[in-house]
């Protein structure tokens, strides 16, 4: 199954990009992008929750850092709202991966101001993560089946902001 959602960002060998050396002689990179995510971990952190739900990458796929952070937002505000603390969010992948571009200039001229692919290496314009297949993306404990319903129905709305296909892993855990 090919990939259309980013498929420029989505390439399948991909090698992770983090090459930042203090000797100036060998950095490849001279500014990192600044991390967007915010947290990692919601919730009440003790883990008794019977109920959890993790939501699994289906393809090898980069993840930009600016759509883990929608995606964080979008369940912990719900998930706040409607269980009150009640739950227990975790974003698991970490953008390690340092994404560039290679700006170039459109209209009139532009071909006497640039160099074109001529030692194009680009610059820095974000991280993303790096998940595998059957990788973890969020990991949500939950205390009832009602709350399942509710979690359910927000991991549908997101997946329009996350590259490639996911699918969602239900687990009852004695305690």
């Amino acid at each position: 199954m090919a990939l259309r959602k980013a498929s420029s960002y989505s390439k399948k060998h991909v090698v992770p990009f983090t090459r930042i050396s203090k000797i100036k002689s060998r950095s490849y990179i001279k500014t990192v992008p600044p991390q967007k995510i915010v947290k990692f971990y919601m919730g009440v952190a003790k883990n008794n929750f019977p109920h959890r739900l993790r939501v699994l990458s289906e393809h090898r796929v980069q993840i930009r850092d600016n759509s883990l952070e929608a995606c964080r937002q979008f369940i912990h505000k719900q998930l706040d709202t409607n269980l009150a603390g009640q739950y227990y969010f975790r974003v698991i992948p970490f953008p390690h991966h340092i994404q560039r571009e290679n700006k170039m200039l459109t209209g009139a001229g532009a071909d006497r101001m640039q160099t074109g692919m001529q030692l194009s290496f680009g610059k820095s314009v974000g991280k993303a993560a790096i998940v595998n297949p059957g990788d973890p993306i969020f990991v949500i404990d939950l205390p009832n089946e009602k709350a399942v319903v509710l979690a359910r129905t927000l991991i549908r709305q997101i997946r329009s902001k996350l590259p490639g296909t996911v699918r969602v892993a239900y687990e009852k855990r004695a305690l």
